[in-house]
């Protein structure tokens, strides 16, 4: 189990990147979701030990992570957002390296090690090409090889599948969800359906908060009652936008299907509809802006 405890960081700029973040997250697939600029990079480097934060606490088991970073990184497997290695080094040797770096010393174990990890990403069959070959798909299934080195307890992956087709997306979603049944994954991203369609349980990070965590199916039924949908001609979401909170819109032949977030009934024909996560979502976002716009008292 992971448990943070009023995590704050401050950049030397004066930006507060993360706000008193306290949340505990068990063994499987957890998704963190929130916009560009949330904190999320932010959390999974202090996490990571990348950074240490300005204040908090931050537990995994019985490690310390503050006071033993190194007992940290011999189980944590990472995958950031960008991610270097010399593009002209094969698959195959560039796994063998890190193994080395990760502590494997026998060769016996490091060519097991790194046989069985091309087989498990589907990458046995470009072992030997350049990394600088690769697609966007495979160097991200690659980023998830080099993050299993180890064995790790825990996992965080950061914005894994932005860029990815969608062949490639499912690819590497069936291969998180197969390595994460026994350990701790964190996936941090602001795609909602990446979220939807893997993680049991998640959260929302947005302003250096965390915003509301649970079960997005609870989440959700949380949010009936609140979500209300009407379909308008395009050239009056303007004037929609004066009288009610909009958190999304999308066109549906040539007119403008909108959602609006509202306690009680609207009127004015809207009708209320079972929202998704994306809602939950949205709306959480739209309340944040709300309480931003406020003036302080």
């Amino acid at each position: 189990m992971l448990h943070l405890n009023g995590v704050e960081h401050v950049y030397p700029n004066g930006m507060r990147a993360l706000d008193g973040v306290t949340i505990s997250i068990g063994k499987g697939m957890f998704g963190l979701l929130g916009p560009n600029g949330a904190g999320k990079s932010s959390l999974m480097r202090t996490i990571a030990t990348l950074q240490t934060p300005t204040a908090g606490a931050i537990r995994f088991g019985d490690i310390d992570v503050l006071a033993e970073p190194g007992r940290l990184r011999a189980t944590l497997g990472y995958l950031p957002q960008d991610f270097g290695v010399y593009p002209r080094v094969s698959a195959y040797d560039m796994l063998d390296h890190m193994a080395s770096l990760k502590g494997v010393i026998s060769a016996a174990d490091r060519r097991a090690t790194v046989e069985s990890l091309l087989v498990q990403t589907n990458l046995w069959g470009v072992r030997t090409k350049a990394i600088a070959g690769f697609s966007g798909g495979m160097r991200q299934r690659f980023g998830i090889a080099q993050a299993l080195i180890g064995n790790p307890e825990l996992i965080i992956v950061d914005e894994p599948t932005a860029g990815l087709d969608p062949e490639e997306r499912n690819r590497f979603y069936n291969l998180l969800v197969e390595i994460g049944e026994n350990v701790v994954i964190i996936l941090s991203t602001h795609i909602v359906e990446d979220v939807a369609d893997l993680c049991p349980r998640m959260a929302v990070l947005a302003a250096g908060r965390i915003q509301l965590q649970g079960a997005p199916g609870d989440l959700i039924a949380r949010s009936r009652g609140t979500i209300w949908a009407k379909t308008i001609e395009r050239d009056r979401l303007d004037d929609v936008k004066l009288g009610y909170e909009v958190i999304s819109t999308r066109l549906f032949a040539g007119r403008t299907i909108i959602h609006i977030l509202s306690e009680t009934d609207p009127g004015n024909g809207f009708a209320p509809v079972e929202g998704g996560l994306e809602d939950v979502y949205l709306s959480t976002l739209t309340q944040i802006r709300r309480a931003s716009a406020q003036p302080a008292v």
